[in-house]
């Protein structure tokens, strides 16, 4: 690790991956959600319906779930350097064949695939945990995940902007597909100028790729059952693209995703146990091991802070439209204040975290997180415009720290799985945003936030029964040494 300061004004060392490694994160996040600010253009321009337009909303948080597990495990194995510029540059495929389309079929394949640059984020998680030490990595994972995380509202601010400046009705088209030319150069730029290490340094990787390594039966268990949620998202997503939802799928053709999902599943669970067969000979010696525990926990934490914040923003402007009889224009910026929270709030989790502690800070945020849902839920007409926008831009703080404070836990837990560590958390972040979605499109309002309330409150539970990270990590390097990484 780099003895360098944290200096925010520094290009240099490991100021420099940090601030190439927000500004691609950046990126994934403008080219993820570069659809919905153009939506009249795109609607207009293709002849799309309401309930395509819906369809395609959907499909575009699809795919991420198994990419972030799958993206996590390849950059354990590979380093992100090679996973993000490969990621950025693969994914500006379908991000043109977006901008080209000119059919909803066209639209929803383009889209689909799509879907996978929202694993990005998992990427720098490993990549920065590798460059900063555990007094600053709340820090400087908050600085990447909120500066990064900026990038779906800079795409609400800029892209129409960008559509009418182009004119006429390919004006979409030019500013997505310069989404996916900044997808694309940036690729080679991460590449060129970034290195999975500090020189000198050693890159753990995992022993195996299929699957998450655990270090005892119990553990192996309680990982099996923590898979089953991002198994039953699909489904779910499956069953609302279904005759029972936007019947963009015939029966048939449900009932056999239903099926595919089961003999995935059945895969999955035979390939965990190939990985992590050994521990049911021998036991893992006590240096070696690490608390599945602790993984669950923040799988919890992320699902009920970045899954309701996904959910939250895509409702947002509606609501305050609805409420206070507001224009869309209107409701649209006073929404984009709880996206705009980010670049201060989940640095500042992180931040929290260095200084007063990992367990204690999640803890207050997510306590937080529950009070904050609940005053939101209390919301009506009657109230001031000015008292709705504060409320919310305090529950987003919550949201959003406790976004940055999870990551600043999870690549203290095993350095060697720390992408597929982050890659399983953030994937339960888009499988809470799922669920949070689908309970929104079946009850009011007010019920939607105090089912997000009720959420953080079983986190704030599961929480008093995690570690607080502490002592070292022991890694064995390629030559059989042993190397101890200290986590406080």
């Amino acid at each position: 690790m780099s003895a360098q300061k944290f200096n925010l004004l520094s290009f240099t060392g490991k100021m420099k991956t940090l601030h190439l490694s927000w500004m691609a994160f950046f990126i994934t996040f403008v080219v993820w959600f570069n659809m919905a600010p153009l939506k009249g253009a795109i609607v207009d321009g293709v002849g799309l319906t309401l309930s395509e337009w819906k369809t395609l909303l959907i499909i575009n948080v699809a795919l991420t779930i198994p990419a972030r597990v799958l993206i996590g495990a390849l950059t354990d194995k590979f380093g992100p350097r090679l996973v993000y510029s490969g990621l950025l540059s693969i994914c500006s495929i379908p991000c043109f064949a977006f901008a080209l389309a000119d059919s909803f079929e066209q639209l929803l394949i383009a889209r689909f695939a799509l879907g996978c640059i929202g694993a990005g984020f998992v990427v720098g998680i490993r990549m920065v945990s590798e460059w900063f030490p555990p007094k600053e990595l709340g820090t400087a994972e908050g600085i990447y995940g909120g500066w990064g995380n900026f990038g779906s509202a800079a795409a609400a601010f800029t892209l129409p902007t960008l559509a009418l400046l182009f004119g006429g009705e390919d004006g979409w088209r030019y500013a997505v597909g310069i989404t996916g030319l900044m997808s694309l150069l940036f690729s080679v730029v991460y590449y060129k100028n970034t290195s999975d290490t500090p020189k000198g340094a050693t890159y753990f990787r995992p022993k195996n790729l299929g699957a998450l390594e655990v270090t005892s039966k119990g553990d192996f268990y309680f990982l099996l059952i923590m898979k089953t949620p991002l198994y039953l998202a699909l489904a779910l997503l499956n069953w609302k693209l279904s005759p029972d939802g936007v019947s963009l799928l015939n029966e048939q053709i449900g009932h056999f995703i239903y099926l595919a999902l089961v003999a995935l599943y059945i895969y999955d669970v035979y390939v965990t146990y190939r990985v992590n067969q050994d521990i049911f000979v021998k036991p893992v010696p006590d240096i070696h091991r690490y608390s599945f525990k602790q993984v669950a926990v923040l799988n919890i934490l992320y699902f009920a802070t970045f899954g309701s914040e996904l959910a939250v923003i895509s409702m947002l402007p509606a609501f305050f439209a609805d409420t206070f009889t507001l224009s869309m224009a209107t409701a649209g910026l006073l929404a984009g204040l709880y996206a705009f929270m980010n670049l201060m709030s989940r640095p500042g989790g992180g931040m929290i975290s260095d200084r007063l502690g990992r367990k204690k800070t999640l803890l207050f945020l997510t306590a937080g997180l529950a009070l904050g849902y609940f005053c939101m839920s209390l919301i009506d007409s009657n109230w001031p415009i000015w008292l709705a926008v504060l409320t919310v831009m305090a529950c987003s703080f919550f949201v959003q720290s406790g976004e940055g404070a999870v990551f600043a836990v999870v690549p203290l837990i095993k350095r060697r799985l720390t992408g597929q560590i982050a890659g399983m958390t953030g994937a339960y972040g888009n499988v809470g945003a799922v669920v949070y979605l689908t309970v929104y499109s079946l009850v009011d309002t007010s019920t939607f936030f105090l089912v997000i309330a009720s959420t953080a409150v079983l986190g704030f539970v599961a929480l008093l029964f995690m570690q607080e990270p502490s002592g070292t990590i022991t890694e064995v390097r390629e030559d059989g040494s042993v190397e101890l990484i200290s986590v406080s």
